[in-house]
């Protein structure tokens, strides 16, 4: 299958304040605040959910299709994805804009400073997915991610015009859309994604209940957190996937961008939905064990060997040959 992910393309520039925000700030002086905090380091993380996605597609030996806008500081993160088996020559570079970034400091209470510049993604609304899908000579599918929204809004009418299967997974826009787009983003997909908090905001912003909602998408995958991931198909009993074990649980950013790689990964081996949510699963708890979303390595012995501690002989044996 030929997949084009399309989606936010960001960098994270996270530094962490020693002391605390509260003894720096004055009760009668905050409507005239000018404060600068010496912090102690910087991390620079790549992420946005669209090279995340893209990346974990990559790990498993596939060869997905990143879209979106990045400025033209994307030199350095370019060369990572394509050294990671992404294919980003579908990706609009902006001449005046940076990439996306954002910029946050914690203090010791975990309390947090951040600003998030949109940068160049507000171009990917120029973006054609026609382009797209004549340079690579067709698409199978095309995810759908949180990006700037007129770019969601614009990607989705055109792959139903086009007659291209979508998936609509607007995660982290969907606090700032109304009912109307909302509805717009998920009628006719073939796999609506979200969480369970994000699927009753779906119910509640559409105004549709939930049987309304899976009448008008192909299937409803809803990631439930450490208890795994349900899918559900009109007239067909929900498919239910439990997590592998963890051995640490050190940072869960990231970790939704991954099981998608992994299910989509598994759709396009074509070993059925429920081995697919496992493969999600699997990669998914790699990245929970990771600091960073990018920053883990997928050992194919060892993913396997886990693999099969949590899901057992028949599951493996279906997933090992499309791994190798």
């Amino acid at each position: 299958m030929r997949i084009a992910v399309t989606g936010s393309i960001a960098t994270d520039h996270l530094m962490t304040f020693p002391g605390r925000f509260a003894d720096q700030l004055v009760a009668d002086q905050l409507h005239t605040v000018s404060l600068s905090f010496l912090v102690d380091n910087l991390d620079v993380r790549r992420g946005g959910v669209g090279p995340n996605i893209c990346f974990g597609m990559g790990q498993l030996g596939g060869t997905p299709i990143l879209v979106g806008a990045a400025g033209y500081d994307f030199d350095e993160y370019r060369g990572w994805l394509d050294r990671h088996g992404v294919d980003t020559n579908s990706v609009r570079i902006s001449e005046v804009l940076h990439t996306a970034r954002f910029v946050c400091t914690t203090d010791k209470d975990h309390n947090q400073i951040g600003s998030f510049y949109t940068g160049a993604m507000s171009e990917a609304r120029l973006i054609e997915l026609k382009a797209v899908a004549d340079r690579v000579g067709g698409l199978d599918l095309v995810l759908i991610g949180a990006d700037d929204p007129e770019a969601m809004l614009r990607h989705t009418e055109e792959c139903k015009t086009r007659g291209i299967p979508f998936a609509a997974d607007f995660s982290q826009q969907i606090a700032r859309m109304g009912g109307d787009d909302i509805r717009t983003l998920l009628e006719g997909a073939a796999y609506l994604f979200s969480n369970e908090y994000e699927k009753g905001l779906i119910e509640s912003k559409t105004g549709w209940t939930d049987a309304e909602i899976l009448s008008r998408v192909g299937h409803r995958v809803t990631t439930l957190g450490s208890r795994g991931v349900r899918i559900e198909r009109v007239g067909e009993d929900p498919i239910e996937v439990g997590c592998p074990e963890e051995t640490a649980k050190v940072d869960p950013t990231g970790v939704g961008d991954a099981f998608r790689a992994g299910f989509l990964t598994g759709l396009s081996w074509g070993v059925g939905l429920e081995r697919a949510a496992q493969v999600g699963c699997m990669l998914a708890t790699l990245v929970i064990e990771t600091l960073g979303t990018q920053e883990y390595t997928l050992r194919r012995a060892n993913f396997m060997d886990r693999f099969k501690k949590a899901y057992g002989e028949e599951a493996t044996a279906e997933v090992q040959s499309h791994l190798n």
